[in-house]
């Protein structure tokens, strides 16, 4: 049999609905970020940085991207013979078909991969917050409180607590009471979903509780091993975090890499972040184009203006067109004099010449209220914008939409267009 201290388990299938058209045809953790990454590429990279290098990743919702990305591990040095990546769809048992119902179910139905590496500790992460740690530290305090669980936590403002599971804790930092998204949160240390875990106590946890709907850490593995005494602690995690489940969040993280120091710095010698990199020519920047304060993707063409903005690779950004404050993911195309206030323009759109997006007064929206709650103009991949239109603050569009879907040539504040095959 294999034998490993520390294997990881990375869930992965989230479909990210509250990134609305983003996520339309791809998942979360496959969503592009910083210009040349995607999401899970942080996880993925922390793993290798801390020494973990067997990683079993969980896929469920629109899995094409993510499988294509992560393909066999190679970036992240992760194309092992022993260990190294494996991707995990649900499949079909012998007593029929079962799709992951709940995180902690997920991680039940891989029992026989995790036996297979009989390990000492269960390392479980989410494949969708933008963050640097070393695993091994956080191993090396399991070990030292003697925990059967630890759960890496952080402080986080009392008013946005109550989205969180929130830990209680005694002075040695032992769990007292956990608490699943409390209406009235008692505490502001917040779980950031990483855990790990003594194995022979996970194992017996997922079997106990594996008859449970929609089985989950927060609301049944962990209230369960707390309440029949297991040792329980708070790794108190002081970094940066950031989940981007929200449009807002996703373009709050993108915006603050570009900072002159930047809270989140990708360029870390010592704490890199992997990525599948293509073959892509340089970015060329034209001797009539301006830049400031952004970021540019490889193959990138800029013949404008870009200001305070994080650009991917192979982005053409055509003459006299204007990007402020936005996010603009590979392959997109900006034509000559558009202007980009606050968006966020998924992979492969075309906004046509002299388009203006991000006009206007603030609007609610009339498509998702939970969604669609902040100014940002959100393009989902694969939409053409023709030319000549004007697109209002907090807006969706999705699909190939032409010149008769704006009426008078407008989308007011809080609108939407969705075509066939598009989504949220």
């Amino acid at each position: 049999m294999i034998k490993k201290e520390m294997i990881a388990m990375l869930l992965a299938g989230g479909q990210g609905s509250r990134l609305g058209v983003l996520t339309a045809k791809v998942a979360k953790p496959a969503v592009s970020f910083g210009g040349k990454y995607r999401i899970i590429d942080f996880p993925l990279s922390n793993c290798i940085n801390s020494g973990v290098d067997t990683v079993g990743v969980l896929t469920q919702y629109q899995p094409l991207r993510l499988n294509t990305h992560i393909g066999i591990g190679i970036p992240w040095d992760l194309d092992r013979n022993v260990g190294g990546v494996t991707i995990l769809p649900p499949y079909e048992k012998s007593k029929g078909s079962d799709w992951y119902t709940g995180t902690a179910n997920a991680i039940y139905q891989n029992l026989e991969y995790m036996e297979n590496y009989n390990p000492d500790y269960v390392l479980i992460l989410s494949g969708d917050h933008i963050y640097k740690m070393d695993y091994e530290v956080m191993l090396d305090y399991h070990k030292a409180n003697n925990a059967d669980i630890t759960i890496a936590a952080m402080p986080v403002p009392i008013e946005e607590a109550s989205r969180f599971g929130v830990v209680i804790t005694d002075d040695s930092n032992r769990i007292l009471e956990f608490e699943e998204k409390p209406a009235q949160p008692r505490s502001n240390l917040a779980s950031m979903g990483i855990y790990i875990f003594s194995w022979p106590v996970l194992r017996e946890a997922l079997v106990k509780m594996k008859d449970e709907p929609g089985c989950d850490f927060g609301k049944h593995i962990i209230p369960y091993c707390h309440e029949k005494g297991d040792r329980v602690f708070a790794y108190e995690y002081n970094g940066y975090w950031k989940d981007v489940g929200t449009l807002g969040s996703y373009w709050e993280a993108n915006m603050e890499l570009i900072d002159i120091i930047p809270e989140f710095n990708l360029y870390e010698e010592y704490w890199r972040i992997y990525t599948k990199s293509d073959i892509i020519p340089p970015q060329y920047i034209s001797g009539e184009a301006k830049i400031e304060k952004s970021i540019i993707g490889e193959g990138s063409e800029i013949y404008g203006q870009v200001i305070n903005s994080v650009i991917g690779a192979g982005v053409t950004i055509e003459k006299g067109a204007v990007v402020r404050d936005s996010i603009i993911m590979q392959g997109s195309r900006i034509g000559a004099d558009a202007k980009i206030d606050k968006a966020i323009i998924a992979e492969d759109v075309s906004v046509g010449a002299g388009s203006e997006l991000g006009v206007g007064e603030y609007a609610p929206s009339t498509y998702n209220q939970k969604v669609y709650q902040f100014d940002l103009v959100t393009i989902g991949e694969h939409s053409v914008i023709p030319d000549h239109v004007k697109i209002g603050k907090n807006t969706a569009i999705s699909g190939i939409t032409q010149k008769e879907d704006y009426p008078e040539g407008i989308l007011a504040g809080g609108n939407y267009i969705v075509k066939a095959g598009g989504t949220r």
